[in-house]
């Protein structure tokens, strides 16, 4: 046993058809007046029409932005925020993917606190207090709606996070009819991509805890029995609920014990080729954990039993390593995602620049169970291309 705190959302509503609650739920977080954050692809996917019926039948007043991008730059971020504070608004809904989530949390923080982005990046650089916030994901797989943490895209292949406490909503609402038009390849990769976030959560050196592991375990069984059904049957809405359920348990996971170096070497390929985080997650999965084995094995074999269910076949802690990352090369190959970075027209000579890109991670390489020289990391990105 080993001291930690944990910090999560204050509520979570986990129930399909939520939705409906938005406005009593805003009510009772303290909001009178709602700010909706969100992107053009919720409103072409006539989600958006969905929560502002909910809102107007609980008569709730709002104002709505739509103009978040994928990686958001600094300038979408303070743009929201100058709607917002125009709009009268008391209070904060952020609806969408994870930068719609991240967005929200960053007007909801600067519209109360008056402090700046160039103020708060880093880990726990933010002073102030934040306006009342409700965080309602349209996919599974960020988790960001119970991670203090938004990540904003700072100059043409380089982002930067806020990581406050101050960033975690009143309440989550995970409503499953929200994802049933998400597309295969989407789900696949934000499937992924929650998977990747409790398996670095289990093998987290630093911060690594009780709550974590109990949570990394149950969202890896909940993801793994789940994510071929909601990926090839997307209007299985039992697959989706639990999913969304998954990836906020692998939410509080990490957001309590740091992901590490899958996550160190997909920022890069975000960066410079703008792959979905998701998928750049999945690419390089399979060769970190190989790379960590000799440190992680023991982790790996105590998660494989909860992914790998029926199939799972007793060994020493490399055999059951080995049998873990060959099943979730067929996984990633069954859901249809390209497993190599050549798919993705990389190219080879990028590699050594993608290696120093991903150095530059230090708050996430110091997580990793195994340390990541430059080398190393060349290395790895060789074996994924």
């Amino acid at each position: 046993m080993h001291n930690f705190s944990f910090n999560t959302s204050k509520r979570i509503v986990c129930e399909t058809g939520s939705l409906a609650q938005v406005g009593d739920l805003c009510r009772s977080a303290g909001i009178s007046k709602a700010f909706v954050v969100s992107d053009a692809g919720i409103v072409a996917a006539g989600l958006l029409e969905q929560l502002e019926a909910a809102l107007r039948a609980a008569q709730m007043p709002f104002e709505v932005f739509t103009d978040i991008v994928a990686d958001p730059p600094e300038s979408v971020v303070l743009e929201a925020l100058a709607a917002a504070q125009a709009s009268g608004a008391d209070g904060i809904i952020g609806f969408g993917g994870g930068s719609s989530l991240d967005a929200a949390k960053l007007v909801a923080l600067m519209a109360r606190s008056g402090e700046q982005l160039s103020e708060i990046y880093g880990v726990e650089q933010v002073k102030g207090q934040r306006l009342p916030l409700v965080l309602v994901p349209t996919t599974a797989g960020t988790g960001s709606e119970v991670t203090p943490v938004a990540i904003i895209t700072t100059g043409e292949h380089s982002k930067m996070g806020v990581v406050s406490s101050q960033l975690l909503p009143d309440i989550a609402l995970l409503d499953a009819n929200l994802t049933l038009g998400l597309p295969a390849h989407i789900t696949a990769a934000t499937g992924i991509d929650a998977m990747v976030h409790a398996i670095e959560a289990f093998t987290s050196v630093h911060r690594k805890n009780h709550y974590a592991d109990m949570l990394a375990c149950n969202a890896l069984q909940l993801l793994s029995e789940n994510i071929r059904t909601a990926t090839h049957q997307g209007d299985n809405c039992e697959a989706r609920q639990a999913m969304l359920l998954g990836a906020c348990m692998a939410g509080q996971a990490f957001a309590n014990a740091p992901v590490a170096a899958v996550h160190a070497l997909a920022y890069p390929l975000g960066g410079r080729f703008h792959i979905p985080h998701g998928l750049s997650n999945s690419l390089v999965l399979p060769e970190v954990m190989r790379f960590n084995a000799p440190e992680a094995a023991h982790w790996y074999a105590q998660l494989a039993p909860h992914i790998l269910g029926e199939q799972y076949q007793a060994g020493n802690d490399q055999q059951v390593t080995e049998q873990l990352i060959d099943y979730l090369i067929e996984l990633i190959a069954d859901l249809g995602l390209p497993s190599q970075l050549r798919e993705l027209d990389i190219p080879e000579n990028i590699l050594p620049t993608l290696a120093d890109d991903a150095m530059l991670q230090t708050r996430l390489l110091v997580n990793n169970p195994r340390p990541v020289t430059l080398d190393d990391a060349l290395s790895i990105y060789r074996a994924a291309w």
